[in-house]
């Protein structure tokens, strides 16, 4: 499909295009009439002229070639409409107009339509129910937005085209402009991935926000992201996502269904592909400054200038907070900035040039700190005092901004009395954030998107010995009686099959089998209540642990009669004994920790895989962390590193560390699994029993739902 053609059409034709002041229809035609630098064609059955333009009864009888049309008619007479365009090979199409997919019904039915209308004439459909596409560049608006924003160097893609507006008004009064504007609504043909794709290559295009609800396809969106940031102009994909809290969560058959939250998955998701969350519209616009009007950071050193302790005391939490780490500044930097400070002056990082501060004082301390080699990145903060000269220590600023190799992130605090600073820094291109806190985690993420991008990517799993065709058959035999959920006794089958440690256990139908499966695993054990009909089996007296060889044969009895009477409709199918786990107390060096694997099917994103602290405590205590599939080596170490707890893998007091390694590949057998059977849709090992390093893994308890 033709964006350029989207972007830089010579002609347009508004399909549409009414004589009635206020309407949509109007308000398009009037954007674009006293605006757009090409043709312009109003379209309308029952006008000769539209604001002064001959007006066409279709598109087809206007007597040149159209690059563009925009669609604003009731939904019912679009595919009608569009099917003329595709007659007049018309490379690009807006629909405006709403009542498809949103409204369900019949307008999902008419959405559909179009979009095969537009695939089969191939006619790059932006739509339907969006607000429209700007391109500031050829002062091309059309949509209905009420002014056209300033020309920059910040794609803008939004799934909601009521924000768009409100947005443009913000940035304009920031000073903010854009390169292209895309309000994307019900992405029948074209979706986020498309435009990403399109502005990789756009050399007007530096940083590129992305306002979303809900994505779809990620492989296809994996693949795009991945061609903007690791391109050799890699650029940030900053992204604000509406629908983080959810009313309440759905009642899942397992204890990944119900932590994986869609928020948490989308969470997973932007970390893992390099792209920034954001969580303000503030934070989202003082990200796109501080990217659009600065270098690649090369590092994570930063120096603080700063005519107030506070405020540098503020910034240096925030700094440290999110991984970064003050620059220890150079000898040479230290002594040249006690020759020309005061005495009580702080000439470490921060340096603080006191309340008193000229313009000189500030620029001496720029330039001692931009030319240390120990310094990546500078935030300058001032504060308005009697002898702070707002206007001169603005333009010092911008004179060092040309000259500067690293990243400058200034805060000018205050409102009025910085005003004429904060204009002139702006006018300039230099990223002005109001507070110094937030400047901070602005600077973060300037950084560690250069660190992210600059890294290889992952290494892959490779697995030999899979025995697929076991799971196959598992499969096929599951579907063939209608079955969805897999106890643990059946899902021990299926990740035993694909390498997951397991502990040893035997099956029992009766007391006396149990008491003869107990003397072959030796020892205690560990027994469990074998249902497909039961899926908590703790909450109904299905589980029981450390069962001396001697009393297997009661507590069996007991466990029928206990689960028999309190799930009375359940099937039972025996018990499963299994030998017992070593307890922390057991282990060598003094334990191991249980975790939980589970994999979520999210309808949009594809098979999350969860990773985090299990045991009976994994729903209070919540410390997970979700990827998508298929996962890296480096995805696997990345979810062991993120969750809240994760020291707890290393050595602690003489506690040898526990066994990474294997969990890790743990991790990509799981993902190599749901990869090789998208019919998964919930999965569960929990716990599983981390053991020190180099003794492995033992998965405790399995259980698989597919759909």
């Amino acid at each position: 499909m033709d964006l350029q053609t989207l972007f830089y059409p010579k002609s347009i034709a508004v399909i549409g295009a009414s004589t009635k002041e206020g309407s949509v229809g109007n308000d398009v035609f009037k954007n674009l009439l006293f605006g757009y630098r090409g043709e312009v064609y109003p379209i309308n059955l029952n006008a000769e002229t539209v604001l002064g333009r001959r007006a066409y009864a279709s598109i087809k009888a206007v007597p040149s070639e159209v690059d563009l049309a925009v669609v604003v008619v009731p939904a019912k007479a679009v595919p009608a409409v569009l099917k003329e365009a595709g007659e007049k090979k018309v490379k690009a199409a807006i629909v405006i107009s709403a009542g498809f997919k949103e409204r369900g019904g019949e307008g999902a039915e008419l959405e559909e339509e179009i979009k095969k209308i537009c695939l089969n004439s191939d006619i790059a459909l932006v739509g339907p129910n969006c607000l429209g596409v700007i391109n500031p560049q050829i002062s091309m608006n059309a949509s209905f937005a009420v002014s056209t924003p300033k020309e920059g160097k910040i794609a803008f893609i939004s799934q909601s085209g009521a924000l768009c507006s409100s947005v443009i008004d913000y940035a304009n009064s920031l000073g903010i402009g854009f390169s292209k504007f895309v309000s994307v609504g019900n992405k029948a043909c074209l979706d986020e991935a498309d435009f990403l794709l399109y502005f990789a290559d756009d050399p007007q295009t530096k940083v590129i926000l992305i306002y979303a609800e809900q994505f779809k396809n990620s492989p296809k969106l994996i693949s795009a992201v991945n061609r903007v940031i690791r391109s050799d102009n890699p650029k940030p994909i900053i992204v604000l996502k509406a629908g983080r809290t959810a009313a309440g969560a759905i009642a899942s058959t397992s204890h990944t269904g119900a932590l994986g939250g869609d928020d948490k998955i989308y969470e997973g998701f932007f970390s893992q592909n390099g792209m920034i969350r954001v969580y303000s519209v503030e934070e989202f616009f003082n990200c796109a400054v501080a990217f659009a009007n600065n270098p690649p950071a090369q590092g994570k050193r930063i120096a603080i200038v700063s005519n107030a302790g506070g405020p540098a005391i503020l910034a240096t939490d925030a700094l440290i907070e999110k991984g970064l780490e003050l620059a220890q500044l150079s000898p040479e930097t230290i002594n040249g900035l006690k020759t020309i400070f005061p005495p009580a002056s702080n000439i470490n990082n921060p340096i603080d040039v006191l309340g008193d501060a000229r313009s000189d004082r500030y620029r001496a301390a720029i330039d001692f700190a931009l030319k240390d080699k120990n310094v990546d990145g500078l935030l300058i903060i001032l504060t308005p005092q009697t002898t702070t000269e707002i206007e001169a220590t603005a333009q010092v600023i911008i004179e060092a901004k040309k000259n500067s190799i690293k990243p400058i992130i200034v805060s000018f605090m205050g409102q009025s009395t910085v005003e004429s600073g904060v204009k002139l820094l702006k006018e300039a291109g230099v990223a002005q954030i109001a507070f110094p806190d937030e400047a901070g985690r602005v600077m973060a993420s300037l950084v560690k998107f250069y660190q992210n991008v600059s890294e290889p990517e992952g290494e892959k799993f490779v697995f030999a010995g899979l025995d697929k065709v076991k799971v196959v058959s598992i499969m096929i035999e599951a579907k063939s009686r209608g079955q969805t959920f897999f106890p643990e006794v059946e899902a021990r089958e299926i990740i035993e099959a694909y390498g997951l440690p397991l502990l040893k256990s035997r099956r029992a139908s009766s007391a006396e089998e149990a008491v003869a499966a107990a003397k072959e695993l030796g020892g205690k054990v560990a027994m469990k209540i074998i249902s497909k009909d039961i899926v908590h089996r703790t909450d109904v007296g299905g589980v029981m642990l450390d069962v001396k060889p001697e009393e297997v044969a009661n507590r069996f009895n007991e466990m029928i009669a206990t689960v028999s009477a309190n799930v009375p409709q359940a099937k039972l199918d025996g018990v499963l004994l299994m030998e017992m786990a070593p307890s922390w107390q057991q282990l060598e060096d003094g334990g191991g920790l249980e975790v939980v694997l589970g994999v979520k099917k999210d309808s949009n994103l594809g098979h999350a895989i969860m990773f985090g602290l299990g045991g009976i405590y994994i729903e209070v205590l919540k410390d997970v962390t979700f990827r998508l599939a298929p996962l890296t080596k480096k995805d696997a170490e990345v979810m062991i590193k993120s969750i809240r707890s994760a020291k707890i893998f290393e050595r602690i007091r003489g506690r040898r560390a526990l066994d990474k390694k294997a969990l890790i590949d743990a991790i990509g057998r799981l993902s190599q699994l749901v990869i090789d059977f998208p019919q998964i849709k919930e999965l569960d090992l929990n716990p599983i029993l981390v053991l020190p390093e180099g003794k492995g893994i033992k998965v405790l308890d399995a259980r698989i739902l597919i759909e």
